[in-house]
């Protein structure tokens, strides 16, 4: 039986804010490891065996397609990645992936992955999904029930119903939203409470079938946006404005809570929990991420540049300068080249409080790091003041940026490393290590790397507007 892995990458992520950005979320991050979470996610079905697994459908915001499809080559992944124009939720991403997997005639079993989760163990994870794939072949629709170790308040929860195989899954009996710790308590004591996981095993054609039962305007709207769409280098666009029009909704609320117990609707598939016990975790916030680190003796974690002195139970965490912390027990202590977060364990949930305030005030912080990735490289946002901004840019390798031009600013480019191929109005010329150039306020200029290195350089940009908004592509290989 082959199994057809879907990522879901949406979401921001703000909970785990300074790190996660809404234009670079918590999925394309490395947390554990070499992979980012993404990553790790695409790699978790390597070796399933009997079962084996077919190239992946990652569905993605349009904003950050083209860091999702290097970290697919990085790894040496091939898929299909569907660009969804706006968020809305899980079960319209789930019907975009369907349709996808349906467009050639087939009907595999999905496997349906959040992108920003982590499994730690893996054998077992695949041994549950083996397992739901045979329930989804014969028609359920199986969710993975993660047996708690612990009264979480966090999540929600998935009663267990009925025996319907002898090895452990059952029913659907209902489905709850996040307990406060009391009736968290009670669900750990008696013992077929589950943790609500997100992630699903299914037929494409079931999925299909059930969302016109429950809802046909979400299947509808995502049908049409699938027929208008249209293929883009290596990715699939849906069609924007059909697409706006659909429902946002979360597979639980579209499909599943109809398929639980009594409230199950006449028509539906069997719906089917699966206990799982893998080393999961959502990794939703800062203490959720500090459960699963590995601790030292006085339960600290540490990444980075950072000194502990009589610490216990923290996380701290650096992406460059010195943190040093002294005499604090139960923080999470976050440091990024823009921002620094120090909040009590207690607290974490409450992260996205302070990002929805930067995004009201109009503050960067809330969106994008300062460092910020193109699909030619990135570049670092160093220093700015009035009528001046100074960046740090790389080129990998084969990388160009647009023909372009600028109304409103000139730029001082400095090659620091490599080979920079330079076209500046009707001249194109190469800059090696510790040459420069100047580019005049209205002249068509690109940048270029036809070097076998990362090309490296500074660029000061001087003039009275300098936002990324003031640029006049003339031309673009990545279709921008």
């Amino acid at each position: 039986m082959l199994i057809q892995p879907v990522v879901l990458s949406g979401g921001s992520g703000t909970r785990l804010w300074p790190l996660s950005r809404e234009k670079y979320p918590k999925q394309l991050l490395v947390f554990m490891g070499q992979d980012s979470l993404l990553q790790s996610t695409l790699r978790r079905l390597e070796g399933i065996g009997d079962a084996g697994s077919a190239p992946a459908l990652v569905v993605c915001n349009d904003e950050y397609r083209f860091v999702v499809a290097e970290q697919l080559r990085l790894i040496g992944k091939q898929g299909l990645i569907v660009l969804e124009p706006m968020g809305r939720n899980t079960a319209p991403a789930l019907t975009l992936a369907a349709l996808a997997a349906r467009a050639g005639g087939d009907d595999p079993v999905l496997l349906v992955m959040p992108a920003d989760h982590v499994v730690t163990e893996v054998q077992a994870f695949q041994d549950g999904v083996r397992h739901a794939a045979r329930l989804a072949q014969a028609g359920a629709i199986v969710t993975f029930g993660i047996t708690p170790d612990r009264p979480e308040t966090g999540y929600g929860y998935i009663q267990a119903g009925a025996a319907v195989d002898e090895g452990g899954a059952c029913a659907i009996a209902r489905f709850v939203e996040k307990p406060d710790r009391a009736t968290a308590e009670g669900y750990l004591q008696e013992g077929n409470y589950l943790w609500n996981s997100g992630l699903f095993v299914l037929r494409a054609s079931v999925w299909l079938k059930a969302l016109q039962l429950s809802r046909p305007d979400i299947l509808s709207a995502c049908q049409t946006a699938w027929d208008k769409g249209v293929a883009d280098l290596s990715f699939q666009r849906v069609d924007a404005e059909a697409f706006a029009a659909c429902p946002s909704d979360s597979i639980d609320y579209a499909v599943m809570e109809r398929l639980a117990g009594a409230q199950a609707v006449a028509g539906l598939p069997q719906g089917v929990v699966l206990p799982l016990s893998a080393g999961w975790s959502d990794v939703g916030a800062w203490d959720a991420l500090w459960q699963i680190l590995p601790k030292d003796e006085a339960g600290n974690v540490t990444q980075g540049r950072v000194l502990m002195q009589g610490c216990s139970d923290t996380l701290a965490l650096s992406c460059g300068r010195l943190l040093a912390c002294v005499g604090v027990q139960g923080l999470v202590v976050v440091e990024t080249a823009d921002a620094v977060l120090v909040v009590d364990q207690h607290h974490t949930q409450e992260v996205k409080k302070i990002v929805d305030r930067l995004k009201r005030d109009g503050c960067s912080e809330g969106l994008l790091h300062r460092k910020v990735y193109r699909p030619w490289g990135w570049y670092d946002g160093v220093d700015a003041g009035e009528r001046f901004q100074v960046k740090r840019i790389m080129v990998k390798p084969g990388g160009k940026l647009s023909l372009q031009m600028h109304h409103h600013r000139a730029e001082h480019w400095v090659v620091v490393r490599g080979t920079a191929r330079v076209t500046k109005g009707d001249e194109v010329f190469l800059l090696t290590e510790n040459q420069s150039t100047y580019i005049p306020l209205g002249v068509t200029h690109r940048l270029e790397n036809p070097g076998h290195v990362d090309l490296e350089m500074i660029e000061v940009q001087s003039g009275a507007y300098l936002g990324e908004d003031d640029i006049v592509r003339l031309g673009d290989m990545y279709g921008r």
